[in-house]
């Protein structure tokens, strides 16, 4: 029996200033798009996928609340590319540094 190498995918966090969207790169080389399983909530994802040799798995939480039920993710030539509003970005307050 073979056992799938258990590993954590590489992961890429940014924003989008203006229009308040988390955007999420997670490294996925090999993998069929079918075998991938992406669980949002709105302060973490968790992401599992297979190839025939490894698994890659893991859980994230994130720095601002997101929408998880206007997540959009696609996945292509081994890169899955999530997108998600930010959860009340627009009502932000600058405070003044003395």
């Amino acid at each position: 029996m073979n056992e799938k190498t258990k590993v954590m995918p590489s992961v890429f966090f940014s924003h989008d200033d203006k229009g308040g969207s988390l955007r999420v790169d997670v490294e996925l080389p090999g993998v069929d798009k079918k075998n991938i399983t992406l669980d949002m909530r709105k302060d973490s994802f968790c992401v599992n996928a297979a190839r025939d040799d490894i698994e890659y798995a893991g859980c994230y939480m994130l720095a601002h609340e997101v929408e998880p039920e206007k997540t959009e993710a696609r996945f292509e030539s081994g890169l899955l590319k999530i997108t998600s509003p930010i959860r009340g970005w627009e009502t932000k307050v600058t405070v003044k540094v003395q």
